[in-house]
This record gives structure tokens, sequence and C-alpha cells, in this order.
């Protein structure tokens, strides 16, 4: 296996891991943002306030987004096993 191919490999792998978890992150960084504001503006500082909420959209986006990720993967992997005689050359 070259530099090159090696580069481009892992290049791809952080692509699509990047490409898995952003959206779930960002679900999780917007229903803070909000929390948060909720917070300041009520003076509520309850710590099951910001992670119920938060754990909630998490796992409904997963539940949603679980199709196209299971599918994204399984492309990949796929991907990856089919390049396996270019690697050991």
């Amino acid at each position: 296996m070259d530099a090159g191919f090696a580069i481009e490999l892992i290049k791809t792998m952080v692509f699509q891991a990047l490409a898995l978890t952003a959206p779930l992150l960002l679900v999780a960084m917007v229903i803070g943002l909000g929390v948060s504001l909720f917070q300041a503006v009520t003076s509520i500082h309850e710590q099951t306030l910001t992670f119920v909420p938060k754990a909630l959209g998490v796992i409904g986006m997963l539940l949603v987004l679980l199709p196209w990720m299971l599918q994204s993967t399984i492309q990949f992997a796929t991907a990856v096993i089919q390049k396996m005689p270019q690697m050991v050359q």
C-alpha cells in the first residue's frame, strides 16, 4: 500500500465519521442552546433540564437517521473490502 492510497483511505474514513456524527451533534448543540437560553431567561438552573431534552432529541434523530447511517456505513465497508487487494500490494 502506497502513501497516497493510505492518505485517501484515512481521509475517506474521517469524512465518513464526520458525516455520520454531524447531524446528531448539531441537534444536541441546537437543543442545548435553546435550553441555555430558557435557563438564562427563567433563572432555572436544573441539571436534568439540560440533559433530558438533549437525550430525547439525539435519540429521536438517531431513529430518523438510522436507515441512512446504516446504508452509508455498509457502502463504506463494502468499498473498503473491495479495496483490500490493493492494500496488500
